[in-house]
């Protein structure tokens, strides 16, 4: 009688497979609701989006601005560059012209005579359009003769003794120098004034000799 009773606890008692099969379809529905859950509340706003989308934006713009800023720049420095190398090479014009001038000017066949005075003239002209061309150009010759030397735009070659003069002042200009939008395209070459000791030394010997007469 027992045993019977005790094989009916087991007939009508649940199953434990079961029991965990149910158990885990519970977890698993639970599970995707809460992802469902986490889905829904990650999902941005249509605010929120709108902003997302104006920040790219922005920064695209940013991006192709600074593109397009690098571009003028280095069209620029590519521009003055090679302006920069012409200019300098046309500098070779007022030089063989200058050149030029004073071959005739230190002909002694021509001196005086009438077709150096107008070929001098003619060399005037076309040297005045040149410096006038450059100008508008922006390359300007630079000021030297009674300046103080400069190293960031002269050269000295060479000092030259005068006692009226300040030392370091330009009395002679040997090569024309020129700048170009404010930038050094060659400096000047000169020369320089320099005290003469010796001169000073006899000068107030003989002051001194002519005081004690």
């Amino acid at each position: 009688m027992e045993k019977e009773q005790n094989e009916n606890l087991k007939k009508n008692a649940p199953d434990d497979k079961e029991n965990i099969n149910v158990d885990k379809q519970n977890d698993l529905h639970g599970s995707e609701k809460q992802n469902l859950k986490t889905e829904k509340s990650k999902e941005k706003t249509p605010e929120e989006k709108n902003l997302e989308l104006e920040d790219k934006l922005a920064r695209t713009f940013a991006e192709m601005e600074n593109q397009r800023r690098r571009f003028e720049k280095e069209k620029e420095e590519a521009f003055e560059y090679g302006g920069f190398t012409f200019a300098r090479e046309a500098l070779n014009l007022i030089d063989n012209l200058e050149r030029s001038k004073q071959t005739l000017e230190n002909d002694e066949t021509l001196k005086e005579s009438e077709a150096l005075k107008k070929t001098l003239e003619h060399f005037d002209i076309i040297y005045k359009d040149l410096i006038s061309i450059f100008e508008k150009n922006n390359i300007k010759p630079i000021e030297s003769l009674n300046k103080k030397l400069d190293p960031n735009y002269h050269q000295a070659m060479m000092e030259i003794d005068d006692n009226s003069k300040e030392p370091g002042t330009i009395v002679q200009e040997i090569q024309k120098g020129f700048t170009i939008k404010e930038r050094l395209l060659r400096p000047s070459l000169v020369g320089v004034s320099k005290k003469n000791e010796n001169k000073d030394k006899k000068d107030k010997e003989n002051k001194d000799i002519s005081e004690n007469k």
